[in-house]
């Protein structure tokens, strides 16, 4: 089999030609042995050989919102606390262009006002597409929950400074969210509330949000003149209409009320953040059936230069199987190799979308194992495979092994290129306009992804099963 080596621009291209891997006639992944790998032979000897149905389905759900959290801990501060004049809440955010930044902080003079921005949120870059920077307060506006009805604000006895406990006030007779509209005067936005985005590399943002307010900024008639503190809050960066509340309509039982009255955004965090996160295609891969430890990697070991930063950096899987396929039969204890390129009922090869799987069959006897290998493909070099071990397809008796065994395969970080935010990184496949066109990690050394950034868990994206052959 004549294996083509092509250079690939983009993450798309990058997962068309792994079509390359496979015979010319295209559409089916390679079977076992299909890199020329001796089929069933190997390192067990004379036992009789099974073979194992294997697949792996991204099953990763749709996201409403890239990135979702909370801001509670002012900076300088050590412990969770409202914000207090001159100081500020600091958030980073992955963004790219149509993202846009939505908020909610209480008005912590109140009974349940609230500031955020409008429905369609801030955006996060100019119609150009050039990320936005400075001062957005404009776009920041002082809402009515239409939870609990409004007192004079600094005064209320019912509002969280002065009352015994949440939920003390009368409920508003206009249940609906809305700008704050009664007889009562406020401060302008801007003499509570600044708000500041600084563009960073590699597509991330500084949103910075600061108590501007003083003593002296409410002069209640019933009360003495007071600053308005502002409380933790909950942040997204979205690309819908209404991510939070939807004016003129009833405030929603997503946790609204409990920020706006209390400054609490645990609850509205609670619904946020099953609905936030990574969503991402897996890529073409490799599969080996072996009988030695860590035939693609070891862990806390540098790469080894035979192809695996081109599966984990664009998706490639080209060298490293070429690579494994001279191995076999030798003291690595390879006994067959394959190249999973194509999904299910795709007739082309290319990306695993969410919902669609790869199949293909190995063959093994007892006492081998799998080892597998696909990148995540909104990542800078990040790829799903089991421990260096492998997954065992016999139990101890000998016996094959069938199910479910999403909880043996862990997101890697193959260590060859410094990783960017997951899914908006600039030098990550979908983006960058060449391969291997990021810094290097300096850490220079293949471990499970710990990079500060958040990810699923592995089993939350891939789903891999094993079924024998009847």
């Amino acid at each position: 089999m004549k294996i083509r080596r092509r250079a690939l621009s983009s993450l798309s291209l990058v997962l068309t030609l792994a079509a390359a891997c496979s015979d010319d006639g295209g559409g089916d992944t390679a079977g076992a042995g299909g890199m020329g790998g001796g089929g069933a032979g190997g390192s067990a000897g004379g036992d009789a050989a099974t073979s194992f149905e294997v697949t792996i389905e991204n099953v990763t759900p749709a996201r409403d919102y890239r990135v979702a959290g909370v801001f509670n801990t002012p900076v300088g501060e050590s412990m969770p606390g409202p914000l207090f004049p001159e100081k500020s809440f600091e958030l980073r955010v992955g963004a790219l262009p149509g993202d846009r930044l939505s908020f909610t902080t209480m008005f912590g003079q109140s009974n349940d006002l609230f500031y955020a921005p409008d429905g369609a949120g801030i955006a996060l870059y100019d119609e150009a597409g050039k990320p936005v920077s400075g001062d957005v307060t404009d776009q920041v506006l002082l809402w009515d929950a239409g939870s609990e009805a409004n007192e004079e604000p600094g005064a209320g006895p019912n509002q969280a400074p002065r009352q015994s406990g949440p939920n003390t006030g009368a409920k508003d007779p206009d249940n609906t969210v809305r700008l704050v509209q009664d007889d009562y005067t406020y401060p302008a936005v801007e003499e509570v509330i600044q708000v500041t985005v600084t563009p960073e590399p590699g597509n991330e943002f500084t949103i910075r949000i600061t108590n501007m307010s003083e003593v002296g900024t409410l002069m209640p008639e019933g009360g003495e003149p007071a600053a308005v503190p502002l409380s933790p809050g909950l942040f997204v960066v979205h690309t819908m209409a209404d991510p939070l509340f939807t004016v003129g309509q009833a405030y929603p039982g997503n946790g609204l009320e409990a920020q706006a009255e209390d400054g609490n955004p645990m609850m509205l965090h609670e619904g946020v953040m099953p609905r936030a996160g990574l969503t991402s295609p897996a890529a073409p891969g490799v599969a080996v059936v072996h009988g030695a430890a860590a035939p693609l990697f070891r862990s806390g070991e540098a790469d080894r230069g035979k192809g695996l930063e081109m599966l984990a950096e664009d998706g490639n899987p080209t060298t490293l199987a070429e690579s494994l396929e001279a191995e076999v039969g030798g003291e690595s204890g390879l006994s067959s190799v394959l190249v999973y390129n194509t999904p299910v009922d795709a007739s082309m090869p290319g990306p695993l979308l969410p919902g669609a799987k790869f199949s293909f069959t190995v063959t093994a006897r007892p006492g081998e194992r799998l080892s597998f290998a696909s990148m995540l493909g909104q990542s800078n070099d990040l790829f799903f495979a089991p421990s260096e071990e492998g997954i065992a397809l016999f139990d101890a008796n000998g016996e094959p092994v069938s199910g479910d065994v999403s909880d043996q395969v862990t997101i890697w970080d193959a260590g060859t290129e410094a990783n960017q935010w997951p899914g908006v990184g600039p030098d990550q496949a979908p983006r960058q306009a060449g391969p291997q066109m990021g810094a290097d990690d300096p850490t220079d050394r293949v471990r499970a992804v710990d990079d500060g950034y958040l990810y699923p868990a592995a089993n939350q994206m891939l789903k891999v099963t094993i079924t024998p052959a009847l």
